[in-house]
């Protein structure tokens, strides 16, 4: 991270505007710093800066303000990536629309319902940027993902994404699909080889490094026959099927993506979600198995996974009928019918995100050794999978997976 340095468009002129309609009694910019805003492995990706201003106002005092920018990586793997699927188009449109929306939808029936944090468009940005106020000034921060959300947070999250949830359903009911780039997510066809390029890449590591693990002669032949077909199986839950109880889903739903905001005994009050990326509407398997597996922790994980499913079923349907949703409610069973029928899902969580999650702060996370092939990402990927905090996970989260069928494939293997 120390490499990354601060574009010198980033100054006092380009925020102008967002001062001046969001300062009151705003007359001008006193200093301006922009700084790295996190820590190297907190945030993948995307360049993250804060951006403190002390402004003077019109009566003479000064006032502090802040915000958060997020820039693209310049490196080749990640443009290209940006070329299939603009993670910035589709993170401002969804700031700018579709949370709008359904925040709206809760105030039309009288509930207030805040999502996540504002966002600004500012003129003569030299790159994609998503601009946004600091969660920080409110006293919003994550909680610790090493440790993994106790069942107090984990409930106060399910709530906040069963209202989420409930909200897009309601939309697509009332007012038809949403456009066809958050139907598809990143998994479109035209980036299969090279998604199939790099989790080849990443199985094969985590293959290496699981023939370590206590007791995985139980399950390692079937984690060999799902090396060549995992992308398949990840690309046919991407379907949406009519059949299921259909949401718009976060799409990356981790500990370091939600922002607790607590009162003076330390109780939670509010809880934000942030990163709008990489939204996908489909299964609610998808947002579950994301969350619950990467971002719980260890002892709750398992034991309280049914619990946590029962839980969020119960604050989703309250949220429909709040929402006046009108279609069938989506019953206990067919939602635990959903976990069961995308398992595979679970396991390329666990085998890549939980690993970023339960890695300590390191230099070398980075979106290029996370994703790449280079030397220093497979050295990266390794020190993910021979971690010992993730060995503890991935030893008992494996047989479980494995007795629920999620290491099934329902394609012929081949290689």
């Amino acid at each position: 991270m120390a490499a990354i340095k601060v574009p010198e468009w980033i100054n006092a002129e380009l925020f102008e505007d967002v001062l001046k309609s969001t300062v009151p009694g705003y007359t001008k910019v006193k200093t301006f710093k922009a700084d790295i805003g996190s820590a190297a492995g907190e945030n993948y990706a995307t360049i993250m800066l804060r951006v403190n201003i002390e402004v003077e106002l019109e009566d003479g005092k000064s006032k502090d303000v802040s915000y958060m920018l997020k820039l693209p990586h310049q490196l080749e793997l990640y443009q290209e990536m940006m070329k299939q699927n603009n993670i910035f188009d589709i993170e401002r449109m969804m700031y700018s629309e579709v949370v709008p929306e359904m925040e709206a939808l809760y105030k039309e029936v009288g509930v207030d319902v805040i999502f996540g944090a504002r966002s600004y468009d500012f003129k003569g940005a030299k790159t994609d940027y998503v601009l946004l106020e600091d969660l920080g000034q409110k006293g919003f921060k994550n909680a610790n993902r090493l440790e993994g959300l106790d069942q107090t947070h984990t409930e106060r999250v399910l709530k906040k994404l069963s209202q989420w949830h409930a909200a897009s359903a309601v939309r697509v009911a009332t007012k038809g699909a949403y456009p066809e780039i958050l139907n598809l997510g990143f998994l479109k066809e035209e980036s299969r080889p090279m998604m199939t390029d790099m989790i080849k890449g990443m199985m094969a590591r985590f293959l290496k490094v699981c023939v370590t693990y206590e007791g995985h002669e139980e399950y390692i032949e079937q984690i060999k026959n799902l090396i060549p077909v995992t992308v398949d199986e990840m690309y046919k839950m991407a379907k949406i099927d009519a059949q299921e109880f259909n949401v718009l889903n976060h799409g990356d739903f981790w500990s370091n993506n939600v922002m607790f905001q607590y009162d003076a005994f330390g109780k939670i009050k509010e809880v934000y979600l942030v990163d709008y990326q990489i939204p996908k509407y489909g299964t609610v398997a998808q947002d579950l198995l994301y969350f619950l597996l990467s971002s719980t922790k260890l002892e709750d994980k398992l034991s309280k996974f049914d619990y946590y499913i029962k839980f969020y079923h119960d604050n989703l349907i309250e949220h429909l009928k709040i929402l006046k949703y009108t279609k069938p409610l989506p019953t206990l069973r067919s939602i635990h019918s959903s976990l069961l029928k995308h398992g595979v899902f679970g396991y390329s969580v666990v085998t890549g995100v939980m690993g970023a999650v339960l890695l300590d702060p390191s230099e070398n996370a980075s979106f290029e050794n996370f994703v790449g092939n280079s030397e220093a990402g497979e050295a990266f990927q390794m020190q993910l999978y021979t971690n010992p905090r993730y060995r503890k996970h991935i030893q008992v989260i494996l047989p479980w997976l494995l007795n629920r069928g999620a290491l099934e494939t329902s394609a012929p293997t081949s290689s």
